[in-house]
C-alpha cells in the first residue's frame, strides 16, 4: 500500500489498532534492559508508547502522517517522548548498528530474491542488541479469516480472504540473513488474543528473536 493509502486507511476510523501494546513485544522485550528501539511500523504509537514508558529511547518509524499525528498525541497524552519518523524503511536516514532493538510487528514489507528488507532491518541492530519480527501465522488448512484484516492483508469488506503471506517479511525469510553473528533465543508459534482493532481476529503469531553476538 501506497503512503496515501494508509493515510486514507488510517482516516477512515477514529482508531484503527486497539491501542494496547503487542502482546509478543511485550513478552519478549519486558525483561531486556532498555536502550536504542526502531518501532518499524510503528502506526498509532501504542508500542512505542509502552516502550518509552519503560525507559526506551524510541524511534518510530510510519509512512503514514495521519498515523504518525495519533502517535505523537498518544505520546504526549501519556507523558512520554519519543522521534517520530515519516518514512519508507529504505528511505529513511538511519545509520547501521545504531538500535539496540528494532521491532518490526505484522510488517507490509515485500520479499525480494536478494532479501533486501531482511538485511536492512538486521543491518540496523547493535552488537549485542536484538531483533524482534512477529508476524501472523498462515491459516490452518481450511480456515478462511473473516471480517477485517491489516491493510496489506485484504480489504475491509467483511469477506473471507487469504493473505498471500509468502510474500512478505516474515521470521522465516529473516532467519537466513542472520548468520553466524546472531543467536536465535526465541523462534515459536504463539496463541494471540486481541480484544478489538483491525487484525484481532488472527489467532497465531510467528515469533523470531535474536541477538547479534558478532
Amino acid at each position: 500500500m501506497s503512503e496515501q493509502e494508509w493515510d486514507e486507511r488510517y482516516a477512515s476510523s477514529e482508531r484503527m489498532w486497539s491501542g494496547r501494546p503487542n502482546p509478543a513485544l511485550v513478552a519478549e522485550v519486558a525483561d531486556l534492559a532498555p536502550g536504542t528501539v526502531l518501532d518499524v511500523g510503528c502506526g498509532e504509537g501504542a508500542d512505542a508508547v509502552w516502550l518509552a514508558q519503560r525507559g526506551w529511547t524510541v524511534t518510530g518509524l510510519d509512512i503514514s502522517g495521519v498515523a504518525l499525528d495519533r502517535a505523537r498525541a498518544w505520546a504526549a497524552e501519556q507523558g512520554v517522548e519519543a522521534t517520530w519518523a515519516k518514512s519508507g524503511l529504505l528511505e529513511a536516514d538511519l545509520a547501521p548498528g545504531s538500535f539496540d532493538l528494532v521491532a518490526v510487528l505484522y510488517p507490509p514489507l515485500p520479499r525480494t530474491e536478494d532479501a533486501t528488507f531482511e538485511r536492512a532491518l538486521a543491518d540496523l541492530v547493535a552488537p549485542g542488541g536484538h531483533l524482534l519480527v512477529v508476524h501472523h501465522a498462515p491459516p490452518r488448512e481450511g480456515e478462511v479469516h473473516h471480517g477485517p484484516g491489516h491493510g496489506h492483508h485484504g480489504d475491509d469488506s467483511g469477506e473471507s480472504h487469504r493473505p498471500d503471506f509468502a510474500a512478505m517479511v516474515a521470521p522465516a525469510s529473516v532467519l537466513p540473513v542472520l548468520g553466524d553473528g546472531w543467536a536465535v533465543e526465541t523462534d515459536a508459534v504463539r496463541e494471540r488474543s486481541v480484544e478489538g482493532g483491525a487484525g484481532a481476529h488472527h489467532l497465531e503469531d510467528l515469533v523470531l528473536r535474536a541477538r547479534r553476538v558478532g
